[in-house]
């Protein structure tokens, strides 16, 4: 078992594929085919992590499957079906100081310009365009808001991110 603040989720299993213990996977790394340069592989069941051994993958169409190590029959499968799939956060790439990965972004402070505190971002959409930050407003805003969308789009939009201070700041009007 691992210590889940250590893992960072890059995809999550599918359906069985086949009779021969292959499942569909849905990557959420950037390349889809990057996810396969991290390992090991650890597979969330009722909140423990526990590793996997990748045995092997395929493309398939636009996709790809993979066969875990020991899994040989469809009813195997089943019991992976729909789980997340992490690795070791200290296995991904470091990054400069202006780019982030979403992980980071999520639970950051958001403020305007004027230093008006819209929220903290719950999670981040990818539209295909831009990303767009999805900012759990605070329970006493101004505005009676719940929630924001905040395309995320750099320099015009996001002004400036701080690991340091866990905090993004927008230009951006409140009332939106």
């Amino acid at each position: 078992m691992k210590d889940q603040h250590s893992i960072v989720v890059v995809g999550k299993l599918g359906s069985a594929y086949g009779i021969k213990g292959w499942l569909k996977l849905h990557s959420f790394t950037e390349v889809s085919e990057d996810i396969f340069k991290y390992n090991p592989w650890y597979i969330q069941s009722n909140h423990d992590w526990n590793i996997v051994c990748l045995e092997d993958w395929k493309k398939h169409g636009k996709s790809y499957i993979v066969k875990l190590r020991g899994i040989d029959v469809r009813e195997d499968v089943q019991y992976y079906s729909n789980l997340n799939i992490g690795v070791n956060s200290n296995t991904l790439p470091t990054l400069s100081n202006s780019e982030f990965y979403w992980l980071e972004l999520v639970g950051m402070d958001v403020f305007t310009t004027k230093n008006y505190h819209l929220g903290k971002v719950s999670e981040i959409l990818e539209t295909g365009s831009n990303d767009v930050l999805v900012i759990k407003a605070n329970v006493n805003d101004a505005f009676n808001k719940k929630e924001r969308l905040i395309p995320f789009i750099d320099e015009q939009v996001i002004k400036f991110i701080s690991r340091k201070d866990n905090k993004i700041e927008v230009d951006w009007e409140p009332g939106f």
